[in-house]
């Protein structure tokens, strides 16, 4: 009896450490910014307001979670409603024929600082996919009466011309490097 107590706790163990967690972005605690340079001289800051992202984890860190986004691209805001419509033409994102931009992870490394991690995935904007790597700090759990939540920040550096996206193709007045910086709030599902 001793040993088959042993055996059931042992299996309990081990399912429970491979059990998976689902969670789900809290827009109302997160944010998808970026910003290019203009003119060579300045910098322009935007985000996107609409979007919506998982999470899956296993156990306390970020190592083995995967991650999928999805952003309405029309949902793009500079703070200037002509600069945002130019952005949503054919000479930027051409929101009509590609209304959403797709974030899938591929894996996830610990980088041996604490709380910091190499995530690898497939960006898709307008008809083309590449790998990107985002740099992300864990800012961990937060449990309360709401429920628990989970915090990061990544960021990474794009190409815009990779993407297609080749207005001012000598990058003169837009720049062609775009930082992103994403926070993010998972609510806990």
């Amino acid at each position: 009896m001793k040993n088959l107590m042993s055996f059931v706790a042992m299996i309990f163990l081990t399912v429970s450490s491979f059990a998976q967690t689902q969670w789900k972005v809290d827009p109302y605690h997160s944010s998808l910014n970026f910003n290019i340079e203009h003119s060579g001289i300045s910098i322009v800051n935007g985000k996107f307001l609409d979007y919506t992202g998982n999470l899956t984890t296993a156990g306390e860190t970020l190592e083995n979670a995967t991650y999928d986004f999805t952003v309405k691209v029309a949902s793009i805001n500079t703070s200037v409603e002509d600069r945002d419509n130019h952005l949503k033409s054919a000479d930027f994102f051409e929101v009509e024929k590609y209304p959403n931009m797709t974030f899938k992870s591929t894996k996830i490394l610990a980088t041996g600082k604490p709380d910091h991690y190499l995530l690898y995935g497939d960006l898709t904007i307008k008809d083309v996919t590449k790998e990107v790597i985002f740099d992300v700090y864990y800012g961990g759990i937060a449990k309360s009466d709401k429920g628990e939540k989970l915090g990061l920040k990544a960021k990474t550096t794009i190409n815009r011309f990779d993407y297609n996206i080749n207005f001012d193709p000598v990058a003169a007045g837009v720049g062609k490097e775009v930082s992103i910086v994403v926070h993010l709030q998972f609510a806990k599902q």
